[in-house]
């Protein structure tokens, strides 16, 4: 495993090219209830998957995210620039496994990016955007020290419980985290 971040329990890695790691999101995005805030729980086939989600992860900023004790996936975690934002800033996100949730993985593996996108990456704000209804990816955001920014609603392909009620931005600046943790 080509490991590039490493946090107390976690090993990241970027995803590679290969079936292996096709199978592992295939696995990951076939679980209804991973998917109940993304498709509404409808599993994503392995065509899908190969020509939306798992191209977009091979262009950068998604990390495989393991167990570094078992070496177990259990998902994925994500830092990327999209196109249309604006310079210094980046995205933040994340998919677990059923089984790896409730353990605080999310925030540890969102921490070390935030970390490493204002310490090495030059960020100046980071995003990330998750369903109003979302409440336990809107508390990892509020975790990791990210603030309610702004509700919004958009046109999605697939229709979500709790959509009426929009999706939520939440916000760190470079300036917030500094304070926050002290650093420089």
């Amino acid at each position: 495993m080509d490991i590039h971040l490493t946090t107390p329990r976690l090993a990241l890695r970027p995803f590679a090219d290969t079936e292996a790691d096709l199978d592992l999101v295939v696995e990951l995005d076939s679980d209804p209830e991973v998917m109940r805030y993304v498709t509404g729980g409808r599993p994503m086939t392995r065509a899908e998957i190969r020509a939306e989600s798992f191209e977009r992860m091979l262009r950068g900023g998604f990390w495989a995210t393991h167990l570094r004790e078992t070496g177990e996936f259990v998902g994925w975690h994500c830092l990327r620039r999209l196109p249309d934002a604006p310079a210094g800033s980046a995205d933040l996100g994340y998919r677990l496994r059923k089984a790896a949730w409730g353990k605080g993985y999310a925030t540890e593996g969102a921490l070390a990016l935030i970390e490493k996108g204002f310490r090495e990456q030059a960020c100046e704000r980071i995003t990330a955007n998750t369903m109003y209804v979302n409440a336990g990816s809107r508390h990892v955001m509020e975790k990791c020290g990210l603030s309610y920014s702004r509700t919004y609603f958009e046109d999605w392909p697939y229709p979500v419980e709790g959509d009426e009620h929009g999706d939520v931005e939440y916000v760190l600046t470079r300036r917030e985290w500094l304070r926050h943790t002290g650093a420089s």
